[in-house]
């Protein structure tokens, strides 16, 4: 994925809503799409306090909650409250959890949309959205 085009990409997009374009929420964005390890919000705002150490955390929630509306970011809630978030790949896709070090992974399956639509048509289900996560330990837990 070229990370420029998706930045340059977002950057229209909010552009056009008429939303403001600070270096701080640049900064945030890019974050967001530079990052495979699907950072929280905090892992962000540690990140980029480095360059902007005035940022506010509510900043960096701002900008999410901008990106969720646009529907360019994927929310993987977890049950203890928290959340990670995947700018690179905004739309429902498999995810490889580790439970030793909470790294998450983007899976590629083939066809993962195929199980999805047979599971619906089978059932009569009607999807919306869909999450599929896969927990157990990487392989540098492993080790």
């Amino acid at each position: 994925m070229d990370t420029q085009k998706r930045l340059d990409y977002l950057l229209v997009r909010l552009r056009e809503r008429g939303n403001r374009l600070t270096p701080q929420r640049v900064a945030i964005i890019r974050t967001i799409i530079n990052n495979t390890n699907h950072p929280s919000a905090e892992q962000m705002h540690s990140e980029i306090l480095e360059t902007f150490p005035t940022t506010s955390l509510a900043t960096v929630y701002k900008t999410i909650r901008l990106l969720k509306e646009i529907g360019e970011i994927l929310e993987l809630g977890f049950g203890d409250d928290s959340s990670r978030f995947d700018g690179r790949k905004p739309h429902p896709h498999p995810h490889m959890i580790c439970t030793e070090c909470g790294t998450i992974m983007d899976s590629e399956l083939d066809g993962f949309e195929t199980i999805i639509e047979t599971m619906a048509r089978q059932t009569g289900f009607s999807v919306k959205t869909h999450r599929f996560d896969i927990f157990g330990i990487c392989s540098s837990c492993k080790k």
